[in-house]
């Protein structure tokens, strides 16, 4: 039986993909979990893996070609089967699942994008898109000399030589897969969830005493960021009234407490998502973002690597701001944002001395939380940076 290859939706926030390359042509034999092309998602890059085995009957997207998730993209069948009915249909659902596999056809129909317009379209390699994007030019202005008219990297530089004879004038960017993931996120959430914010100033002298001592006994140490999520991970053990969601119905305590890291990428934002912080030592959760962190930079993490925490933390301290707020993303229900470690004057004793302090602004659902329960949790969070030797005294740190 003839299998329908389709454009995945992986998560919620997916609402199409573009096809980079296939990696298999029409005619090539296939087999199951075998990669049939790459593709890239509104937040990684990965390979798309047939569901079946067979013969790569036909292929109906070209590479660069952005398209609907549930978009018919492809047909796998036997070398002398009758692949009629499989192509009726040019649109059909596509389940959201936990990695990148091909998918039979699902009960109920998504919103259908004609066949003509899809020839609309601008195709370009990867490499164009991105040199356009650094130079913002739209790619729709330029011709393509490539295979089926795709714009190549040399078409860019041409484009970017014949701007510079014409009068100076203002270009729109086409948005990338992650921004516009990031600006139906953003209005989803910022719209209809009530937030409130909580603003705190934290000594930080001794959490950098503490990880000074990591530098000199150990070939690896934490960053700074590495210390914020083990200490709101003791936080939130302390006050699991914090580690919730707002269901509509109900407000969900979870079980676990997974933190995403905001990691600014060159299009966007991604999350990376370290799971059960509050079972890891400081130790383990310092290795593990660094590898996320790493892959999430090449757009290599897997949906479930980036999606659900139930808490986040966004640190912009490396690029000196010294105060913002986050806006939450569900189902989170609080979020952290972290600003730089400055040095300034600080009256103690009637005596004014140097410090180094750090703002940090906890943004709250006022669904699920209030104003109290907030500020318990960020007064514990600010004593145990203050206090960070309980990292390795408490069970929790363990």
């Amino acid at each position: 039986m003839a299998s329908r290859v389709v454009m995945p939706k992986l998560t919620d926030t997916m609402e199409e993909g573009v096809l980079l390359a296939w990696k298999k042509r029409e005619g090539d034999s296939v087999e199951a979990g075998e990669a049939l092309a790459e593709i890239e998602t509104d937040k990684a890059i990965m390979d798309l893996e047939a569901f079946a085995s067979g013969i790569l009957r036909k292929i109906l997207v070209q590479d660069g070609a952005t398209v609907m998730s549930g978009t018919l993209i492809g047909v796998i069948g036997g070398a002398d089967e009758d692949i009629t009915s499989a192509l009726t249909d040019m649109i059909t659902a596509a389940p959201s699942v936990a990695g990148a596999k091909t998918s039979a056809p699902a009960a109920g129909p998504v919103p259908a994008l004609p066949a003509n317009l899809q020839g609309t379209r601008v195709t370009a390699s990867p490499r164009a898109k991105a040199f356009a994007a650094d130079l913002g030019i739209d790619l729709s202005t330029i011709t393509g000399t490539g295979p089926g008219g795709r714009i190549v990297e040399d078409d860019v530089t041409k484009g970017k030589a014949a701007l510079k004879s014409m009068p100076l004038a203002g270009t729109d960017q086409p948005l990338s897969q992650m921004r516009k993931a990031i600006a139906r996120a953003t209005t989803q959430s910022k719209a209809p969830v009530p937030h409130f914010y909580l603003t705190s100033d934290i000594d930080m002298e001794q959490a950098e005493r503490f990880r000074e001592k990591f530098k000199q006994n150990r070939t690896t140490h934490p960053s700074i960021t590495d210390l914020l999520i083990k200490v709101a991970a003791i936080a939130l053990t302390r006050h699991p009234d914090i580690n919730v969601s707002f269901t509509g119905q109900a407000i969900r305590r979870h079980a676990r407490i997974d933190i995403g890291i905001a990691v600014g990428i060159d299009d966007g934002l991604i999350t990376p998502v370290i799971r059960n912080c509050g079972a890891k030592s400081l130790g383990d959760i310092s290795t593990e973002s660094r590898t996320l962190i790493d892959r999430a930079k090449e757009k290599r993490l897997q949906p479930q690597e980036y999606t659900d925490a139930t808490f986040s933390i966004s640190n912009l301290g490396m690029f000196d701001v010294e105060n913002f707020i986050a806006v939450l993303i569900p189902p989170q229900a609080a979020s952290i944002a972290v600003g730089a470690i400055r040095d300034v004057p600080v009256v103690k004793d009637g005596t004014v001395k140097a410090g180094r302090r750090m703002k940090v602004t906890l943004s709250c659902d006022h669904r699920a939380l209030d104003g109290v329960q907030g500020a318990n949790f960020l007064k514990e969070f600010k004593r145990i940076l203050e206090h960070p030797s309980e990292l390795l005294q408490s069970k929790e740190a363990s």
